[in-house]
């Protein structure tokens, strides 16, 4: 597996590059802004882009989305519940509306779809391998927002505890913001979940 981190944008969101070893197809995790640097990024690693998958909808995750459609034709992936919030915010409509369970397909990739609500309602973490791309919902020693519409406290933390804590505890989470972590360390130091 080829996996690249990139801070983009004026918050610094986490945009993932993800790519299959043997098919060098790519999956482009949050293209939250600065089209063109992720892009060289992409090119540098010898990749194609093939998907874009969405952990949520808002802004700072999904900026550079369309530029990715225009140049690579790359199919969109999103939760059905941030589909609507997707095509208000880019005019780009998902090729899939995802469901908690889901598993795409890369390559010699698998990505399964973990519907964590809280942050957004279609909010979602990707799990591929032993490393878990959580969004927004979980961060190193934090969470994400939930002051937001269609954000509630009770269910980011219902996600973390019941979504999130059940995989194994030396899965490295990468967050949509800010540094990685492991769930070992969420759930022995994460403040709000303890």
């Amino acid at each position: 597996m080829i996996f690249e981190t990139m801070a983009v944008g004026v918050y610094y969101a986490n945009c993932y590059i993800i790519g299959s070893d043997s098919t060098k197809e790519a999956a482009i995790i949050d293209p939250g802004a600065e089209f063109e640097r992720i892009d060289k990024k992409v090119n540098e690693l010898g990749l194609t882009p093939k998907i874009v998958i969405l952990t949520h909808t808002h802004e700072d995750h999904i900026g550079a989305v369309k530029d990715f459609v225009d140049k690579y034709n790359v199919k969109v992936y999103v939760h059905k519940d941030d589909a609507a919030a997707l095509v208000d915010g880019t005019a780009v409509n998902p090729d899939v509306e995802l469901k908690d369970g889901d598993v795409i397909n890369l390559g010699d990739l698998n990505f399964e779809i973990i519907h964590t609500p809280g942050h957004t309602k279609g909010g979602i973490c990707i799990k591929v391998g032993n490393i878990m791309m959580t969004g927004d919902t979980l961060f190193n020693k934090s969470i994400g927002r939930t002051d937001f519409p269609g954000g509630s406290y009770d269910e980011i933390i219902k996600s973390i505890k019941e979504k999130i804590f059940k995989y194994d505890d030396d899965i490295i989470i990468y967050p949509g913001h800010n540094s990685p972590s492991t769930i070992k360390s969420e759930k022995i130091g994460n403040p709000f979940v303890n």
